[in-house]
């Protein structure tokens, strides 16, 4: 009987090398994630106990007076504010248009597959991209917009969308723009839930004479798609907190950003990176937004009741 057993080296390696090619392929992408997302996330958090006015390695700790002077800024409580706002307008209208085009594509039954991906196709646009393509050729403040001149053709005014605030026609740009760029990603994960469901409860409700449409919407396709429902809206006012690309490019100019229609990540971007270049606040300002996205999450999820373990599909 052998008085050691296997080597260190063997021992990491496994049997067949099976833990050796494990990490050979999860390696590279597990120390990616770590140098790049979560050796800056403990930075910044690092960074927020401390005076750091243009330095990234400050020496004086100030505690929690970052987070207190954050929140008692009136610009950090105004831009959730917008988050606010721009949630109210954005989860709801991408969840009916994404839920929509998926029982669309769903009934059909010809060229399923190309619908598909014409409505997906979006979700690959750069958010930069769509935002100058909106800025620049749809919503132009000029007569030379799409929109104005369609406008033009009822006799109406031209409107500067993106600088008119009463009435705010901004929201109807930053809102079309990122409902075009997602709905198809919801509307697969919605056509994948869709898909789930056994048709034999379709042919169960029609023998006991439920009519089509919303009747059977209501009471078999809805309660099928509770948990891909709950995904969603989860997914959706994430995303709408990370709002960043199409705020500043359709509202910044050469004169800088307006004072409206500041989401949380441009006030913390002007913060940190701006004149001052306040590194500790506007880490403390990320940190709280974090803190607000992961209480939101999980009161989300436990509203909707997400991981239950008596949860079943009607």
């Amino acid at each position: 009987m052998s008085g050691e057993g296997p080597g260190l080296a063997r021992r990491l390696a496994g049997p067949q090398n099976r833990n050796l090619w494990f990490w050979v392929f999860v390696g590279p992408f597990a120390l990616g994630l770590l140098v790049f997302t979560y050796v800056p996330l403990g930075w910044s958090v690092y960074l927020s106990f401390f005076d750091a006015h243009n330095t990234v390695s400050p020496t004086e700790f100030v505690g929690f007076d970052n987070y207190t002077s954050m929140l008692k800024n009136d610009a950090f409580t105004d831009s959730l504010w917008t988050f606010a706002v721009f949630t109210a307008f954005i989860v709801p209208t991408t969840f009916v248009l994404s839920l929509s085009l998926a029982l669309m594509v769903n009934r059909l039954r010809r060229a399923q597959a190309f619908f598909r991906s014409v409505f997906f196709l979006p979700a690959a646009c750069s958010y930069v991209v769509a935002a100058l393509i909106w800025k620049m050729s749809i919503f132009n403040g000029v007569r030379f917009g799409l929109a104005n001149t369609v406008l033009g053709w009822f006799g109406a005014d031209q409107t500067a969308w993106l600088s008119t605030t009463d009435p705010p026609w901004y929201w109807l740009v930053i809102v079309t723009v990122r409902l075009w760029l997602q709905a198809g990603f919801y509307m697969v994960l919605f056509l994948a839930g869709l898909q789930r469901i056994p048709p034999t409860l379709y042919e169960a409700a029609a023998v006991d004479g439920a009519r089509p449409g919303w009747q059977v919407l209501r009471h078999i396709t809805l309660p099928q798609l509770r948990a891909t429902s709950v995904a969603v809206a989860l997914l959706l006012v994430i995303n709408a907190f990370q709002a960043f690309d199409e705020f500043y490019n359709l509202l910044s100019d050469a004169r800088g950003y307006p004072p409206y229609a500041r989401p949380p990540l441009v006030y913390l971007y002007y913060t940190a990176l701006g004149q001052g270049q306040n590194l500790g606040l506007g880490s403390a300002g990320a940190v709280l937004l974090a803190l607000i996205i992961a209480v939101v999450t999980v009161g989300q999820a436990r509203w909707f009741g997400l991981g239950r373990g008596d949860e079943k599909g009607a």
